[in-house]
């Protein structure tokens, strides 16, 4: 989640999710750790949220929209038009972090994973570059 506050720096916060391509396992996240992701993005931003999200599959789920409805007093979502990544700031931060591993002759998948987080964190730490993915948006908040 790439997140802006009109005089504060922005931030980036972040989960990620291995597959191992064990029998059972999900491939993705489910609406449960999406809502546990916006759970502890209001607690670190310490106030309301307004998302503003693409309409992957995961977004338009009975779960999460249960969740959104549930907590109306601190959470807004907004919907980005269909096939709209030019406006979606994320974007703008997994191109960078797939510029950096496009090369990566990784062993495993442990391996991709670190560089991966290596590089997330790395944008995680210079708002400037989170601000850049906004500003790539020509959105403003």
């Amino acid at each position: 989640m790439a997140c802006y506050k009109p005089g504060e720096r922005s931030r980036l916060i972040y989960a990620l999710r291995e597959y191992r391509g064990r029998r059972d396992e999900p491939k993705g996240f489910g609406w449960r750790e999406l809502r546990d992701l916006i759970v502890r993005a209001r607690i670190q931003l310490g106030g309301p949220i307004v998302l503003v999200w693409d309409k992957v599959r995961l977004h338009l789920t009975a779960g999460v929209r249960e969740f959104i409805a549930a907590n109306v007093e601190w959470l807004t979502v907004f919907q980005l038009p269909t096939y709209a990544p030019d406006l979606n700031p994320q974007e703008g931060v997994w191109s960078l972090v797939k510029r950096d591993i496009g090369n990566l002759a990784a062993a495993d998948l442990g391996q991709i994973t670190r560089a991966v987080k290596r590089k997330l964190k790395m944008v995680q730490y210079r708002p400037e570059v989170i601000d850049g993915c906004l500003v790539g948006t020509s959105l403003a908040l």
